[in-house]
């Protein structure tokens, strides 16, 4: 499909292919080995993203911290969405789905204004106002378990680019292959384990063991690992 893009054909529209998010981040620290202790900065899209994170940075002893970003919700449901804000207060509206559902603007402005808020009570969860070193002089792998629509994925891009990035690698074990060919174009490399396409899609089919991870015990998950990380950096 893509010069840049990086896949295991043999999984190509299957199933049911990673045990957990901890397995499929094995899976893509394999497919990432070339970046094995270089500078790059892993940053993974919380909550989800995190398990798949810690054992991608784990297994190729890089750092890791996390790029914050959240779906615009539509007001009847808290998983689809159409669009997304990013932790610099970008935000990506996909006018296709605003009209397919008839959302008017004030609506759109009041859960743009919600997803907003959630931003900034995850910034103070897992960064602690903790600014990153310089973007402009190390490689960023991005890190979630999935993409569907990649709203929250195209967000968290813009955000990395307009906070200086220079290099930008998506990385995840599964996604929607139609969702891929639209932020190709943004980055530098995508690593996906399991493409999928087809009117039928789900990041959790992915999975024979699929739970959503609450942000707390995600918060707990970084924070364990950077204190490893940095007992063994002295």
């Amino acid at each position: 499909m893509d010069s840049k893009l990086y896949e295991i054909p043999e999984l190509r529209q299957k199933t049911g292919v990673f045990r957990n998010r901890r397995h499929a981040g094995q899976v893509l620290a394999d497919m990432l080995h070339t970046w094995k202790d270089s500078k790059a900065l892993v940053l993974a899209v919380p909550s989800g993203g995190l398990p798949v994170a810690v054992e991608v940075a784990g297994s190729l002893n890089l750092s890791l911290d996390v790029a914050v970003v959240s779906k615009i919700l539509l007001p009847w449901t808290t998983e689809a969405g159409f669009g997304a804000v990013g932790f610099d207060g970008s935000v990506w509206i996909n006018q296709g789905y605003v009209d397919v559902y008839r959302l008017d603007q004030s609506t759109v402005e009041q859960q743009t204004q919600e997803a907003l808020g959630k931003v900034r009570r995850r910034i103070k969860l897992f960064c602690r106002d903790k600014p990153w070193s310089n973007l402009q002089h190390r490689p960023v792998i991005i890190v979630d378990d999935g993409i569907a629509a990649g709203s929250t994925l195209r967000v968290a891009v813009q955000a990395l680019r307009n906070s200086g990035a220079v290099k930008i690698i998506v990385a995840v074990p599964t996604a929607h292959e139609e969702s891929l060919v639209q932020i190709m174009n943004e980055i530098d490399a995508l690593y996906c384990a399991n493409i999928r396409s087809g009117s039928q899609f789900a990041v959790a089919s992915a999975y024979q063991h699929w739970d959503d991870v609450d942000e707390t015990d995600a918060q707990k998950m970084l924070v364990s690992f950077q204190k490893r990380q940095s007992t063994v950096l002295k």
